[in-house]
């Protein structure tokens, strides 16, 4: 999960969730709250009852779009229509001109508590004939007439610990799914987002194991962890993350933690931090530039239209120059940037490249980088190439330890990883990713 923003369209299912006959219809957030507004209060109201009630409805939608109430749960909508599940939306309705002005005013606020980041679940009703625990519209205007301000009638039903997040950013309504499965040796935010929510959901589902770190690295306990959520949850048990995973993950994390609850724990600003980039572009420096610069220099050896760089991680002009190479063979947006679409092209194309290696070079094939990481307890044919590009080193250098060629990533492996990064200034882990391997097989030839 990431900061919200105010989401520039919603889709609205015009039906209770599961009638399959309702049509959805997509539209502008703006346009969608003034609908709600118009259909829910009236425009009589004093103008602070008025903006009390809307604060409540646009957080009340941020948080189903936030939380992806509904698209965790199988349905290809936002939100629907009707009161009975959540907000009342009359397709094609007329919108007061005053409502519509506040709209317009603060679309862009809602209502937070304190402490946490995620748009409240401000819960309400009409307070006549239907009364809940929080909101109250009709209790808003005797609030109003005593003198209150919005965020002071807020007070009074969601208690003295609320805020107001004012003047939030827009953007498009992406779905949280990366767009492809994740699985054992991928590495990215969107890992570190499945280790953090398991993590948490293993706090009521003990079975699941220990707390996995927070590396973003789909490793053998990623996996495992994985594996144990699907067989608890009825899913296909393969410790792969596609969109069915990955969506039930997050179910059960909103659950646990209570994200679509008017008393749930919330998300704090620490739940959703960073620690890979969305994007590298030119200035950017360290070890994220220096993997971007592996991938271009290996592809770069087999293809003399893409320009050679130094891996010196820094993003200069010669590796933005290489980026818009690759981005217009591939027919993305020539920036020079390396976002989403053009990591996952310049991955996909170094992999294909490993697969399809010119027969001449078949016999080198172990000292290029397997396309994933590789972590302990890890077994198969890349370990294997791991473990025989070790031994190879150890014959160049003292401090690599003795390794077997199991196909195992046992503690032998590992140490032998650590002593590799300790002398050449990487991160001591013992997780081989490219910065690691590309050290170990300078080593292997001698360099």
């Amino acid at each position: 999960m990431s900061t919200p923003v105010i989401p520039e369209t919603i889709t609205v299912h015009l039906g209770l969730p599961n009638d399959k006959t309702a049509p959805n219809v997509r539209v502008p957030f703006v346009d969608y709250i003034k609908n709600v507004a118009s259909s829910e209060i009236y425009p009589t109201w004093p103008d602070a009852a008025l903006r009390a009630n809307i604060l409540a409805q646009i957080s009340f939608a941020l948080n189903r779009v936030y939380t992806e109430w509904y698209r965790s749960r199988g349905y290809d909508f936002d939100i629907t229509s009707t009161t009975q599940y959540d907000q009342k939306y009359i397709q094609g309705r007329e919108i007061f001109e005053n409502i519509g002005q506040i709209v317009d005013e603060i679309f862009n606020d809602y209502v937070v508590r304190q402490g946490t980041v995620q748009p409240l679940f401000t819960q309400y009703c009409n307070g006549t004939t239907v009364t809940c625990d929080g909101l109250s519209q009709w209790g808003t205007v005797d609030l109003a007439e005593q003198g209150l301000v919005p965020y002071e009638i807020l007070q009074q039903f969601y208690g003295d610990d609320i805020g107001i997040v004012r003047d939030a950013p827009t953007g498009p309504n992406l779905p949280s799914y990366p767009g492809k499965a994740l699985r054992l040796g991928d590495v990215g935010e969107e890992v570190r987002t499945i280790q953090r929510q398991l993590n948490r959901i293993a706090r009521n589902y003990p079975a699941l194991g220990q707390d996995l770190p927070l590396n973003g690295i789909f490793s053998a306990a990623t996996e495992e962890m994985v594996k144990k959520f699907q067989q608890i949850f009825n899913l296909q048990v393969d410790g792969v993350v596609g969109k069915a995973t990955w969506y039930q993950i997050k179910a059960i994390y909103n659950a646990v933690k209570g994200l679509g609850e008017l008393t749930g724990e919330g998300l704090t600003i620490d739940e959703i931090d960073r620690i890979f980039s969305k994007v590298l572009r030119r200035g950017d420096t360290g070890d994220p530039v220096r993997t971007i610069q592996y991938y271009l220099s290996v592809l770069a050896f087999f293809d003399d239209t893409l320009p050679q760089i130094v891996i010196d991680g820094i993003f200069g002009e010669a590796t933005e120059q290489a980026v818009r190479t690759f981005q217009q063979q591939q027919g993305l947006t020539v920036d020079g940037i390396v976002g989403r679409n053009t990591w996952d092209a310049l991955t996909k194309a170094y992999n294909q490249l490993r697969a399809s290696l010119p027969e001449q070079y078949l016999n080198a094939s172990d000292e290029i980088y397997p396309g994933k990481f590789l972590t302990p307890g890890q077994e198969g044919p890349e370990v294997a190439s791991l473990q025989r590009l070790l031994r190879r080193a150890a014959l160049n250098v003292t401090f690599i330890p003795a390794v077997t060629e199991n196909g195992v990533y046992d503690a032998a492996t590992e140490a032998a990883v650590k002593s590799v990064q300790e002398r050449t200034d990487l991160e001591v882990t013992g997780i081989t990713g490219p910065l690691t391997w590309a050290a170990i097989a300078a080593i292997a030839q001698g360099l």
